[in-house]
C-alpha cells in the first residue's frame, strides 16, 4: 500500500468536448482541462448576465412602474437587482465550469465575512432596511414638506436613497438624515393630502365683545382668496388666560406647501389684526405686578414691601 500518494493527474477521459478539442490541438490534459473550465466559466457567466439584463431587469422595472415609484427612487433598487444578477451569474458560472470545491470554499469565506461585516455595520443595515420601508410604504415623496423629532426638524425632501434622506430646511440648510430616524418615530407629512387645516389663536381682552371678534375672524378668513369656503372657517373659544380670552380660528387651504402655509397665515393674521385695530378690539399683552422693595448699600429700603 502506497503512502502519501499525490493527486491523480487529469486524464483525457475526464475532459469534455472543448477539452478534447484543445488536447487534440496540442495541449496537455491539465492545460486543456484548465482552459475548458475557464471557457465554460466565461460562457456561463455571460449567458446568465445577458439573460438577467434583458429579462429580469425589465420585469423589475415594470413592477416598480406599476407601484408608482419615482424614477429617482427606482435607481438604487435597480442597482441592487443588477448586483443580484451578477452574483447569481457568478455562482452558476462556477458550477458550470466544474469549480464546485472552489465555490464551496468561497461560500464559506463569504458567509464568515458577511457575519463580521453585519456585526460591524448594524447601523448601516438598519438604515438600509428603513430605506426599503420608505420605498414600499411611501410615507413621503421627493418634494414633500415633512417634520420629525417632535417638530425639531422640518424641510422639503430633496433626495431619498437606501441609507439616508436629504432634506432642505427652510433656512436653505441641507440635512442628511439616516433613514432609521424617519421610520423609528412619528413623522409628520402635512402635504400628503390635497388640503390642510390651519389653526391660530387670537387673544382679546376680557372687556371686548367676543361675538364681534368672532365675526371679524371669520369674515377675514372668507375674504382671503387662498382660504377655502368648504370646509368653512370656524372659531372656538379655547382659552381663558391671565390677561386675555383665546379665540382659536380654524381654516383650510388647498394644495398645501410650506410657502403657501406661511404666506397665507401671515396675510390672514395681519388682516385680522388690522380689523381689530379699526374696531377697537384689544389684543392685550401679559401684565405682571412686582411687589417688594429695593435696598442699596446703606441697607435702607426706598420702597416699602406690599402688605
Amino acid at each position: 500500500m502506497s503512502v502519501g500518494a499525490g493527486p491523480v493527474p487529469l486524464q483525457s477521459e475526464d475532459l469534455g468536448p472543448i477539452g478534447n478539442e484543445l488536447a487534440d490541438a496540442g495541449l496537455t490534459a491539465a492545460q486543456a482541462g484548465a482552459a475548458e473550465g475557464a471557457i465554460r466559466f466565461v460562457v456561463g457567466f455571460v449567458a446568465i448576465w445577458i439573460l438577467g439584463r434583458h429579462l429580469v431587469l425589465p420585469l423589475i422595472k415594470r413592477a416598480m412602474d406599476k407601484r408608482g415609484l419615482d424614477e429617482h427612487a427606482q435607481n438604487p433598487l435597480l442597482m441592487l437587482t443588477k448586483f443580484g444578477v451578477g452574483f447569481l451569474a457568478l455562482a452558476i458560472a462556477f458550477g458550470f465550469a466544474g469549480f464546485g470545491n472552489f465555490l464551496v470554499s468561497m461560500a464559506g469565506i463569504a458567509a464568515a465575512g458577511a457575519l463580521a461585516v453585519g456585526l460591524a455595520m448594524q447601523n448601516v443595515i438598519s438604515n438600509f432596511v428603513a430605506g426599503v420601508f420608505i420605498y414600499t410604504d411611501k410615507p413621503f415623496r421627493i418634494g414633500d414638506w415633512i417634520e420629525w423629532d417632535d417638530g425639531t426638524y422640518s424641510g422639503v425632501v430633496e433626495d431619498i436613497s437606501l441609507r439616508v434622506t436629504r432634506v432642505r430646511t427652510f433656512d436653505n440648510e441641507l440635512l442628511t438624515v439616516p433613514n432609521s430616524a424617519l421610520t423609528d418615530d412619528v413623522l409628520k407629512n402635512p402635504v400628503d393630502a390635497d388640503k390642510l387645516r390651519l389653526k391660530f389663536v387670537f387673544g382679546i381682552g376680557y372687556d371686548d365683545d367676543i361675538e364681534r371678534a368672532t365675526d371679524i375672524i371669520v369674515d377675514e378668513a372668507e375674504r382671503h382668496p387662498d382660504i377655502m369656503d368648504d370646509p368653512a372657517p370656524s372659531v372656538r373659544l379655547t382659552e381663558l388666560g391671565d390677561s386675555d380670552v383665546g379665540l382659536q380660528s380654524r381654516f383650510w387651504i388647498e394644495n398645501p406647501s410650506r410657502a403657501d402655509f406661511v404666506r397665507t397665515r401671515g396675510e390672514y393674521v395681519t388682516a385680522v389684526k388690522r380689523r381689530f385695530d379699526e374696531e377697537g378690539i384689544d389684543i392685550p399683552y401679559p401684565v405682571r405686578t412686582l411687589e417688594g422693595g429695593l435696598e442699596f448699600g446703606t441697607g435702607k429700603s426706598i420702597v416699602e414691601p406690599a402688605e
